[in-house]
């Protein structure tokens, strides 16, 4: 068996920087954080239902479901979840330094 020609290979995904693998990991636990403290906060509230919860963060059902469902990461994430818990009064503690990766 032959492999394609180079031409028809697809192209190799680049790899990233440790700093910027270092920033992702860093927002990927603050949006964990994020999502666990609205969700705390909601379901203190009584807000279980998807259109309850659009309702309270003031977005689409679809969109505010994938805010706090989505485990992928995705860049601005944290932006928009700061403005939700701000939004709810929700207070997110730091972890201590030794809790962050390095």
């Amino acid at each position: 068996m032959t492999s394609p020609p180079s031409d028809q290979m697809p192209p190799a995904k680049p790899k990233i920087s440790p700093e910027e693998h270092r920033r992702r990991t860093a927002d990927r636990l603050t949006t964990i954080r994020f999502r666990m403290a609205i969700g705390r906060e909601l379901d203190g509230r009584g807000i279980t239902t998807p259109a309850g919860i659009a309702a309270a963060l003031g977005m689409p059902v679809a969109e505010a479901t994938s805010l706090l469902n989505r485990k992928q990461w995705r860049d601005g994430d944290v932006a928009l979840l700061e403005v939700v818990a701000a939004w709810l009064g929700v207070q997110v503690s730091e972890p201590a330094s030794d809790d962050w990766p390095s």
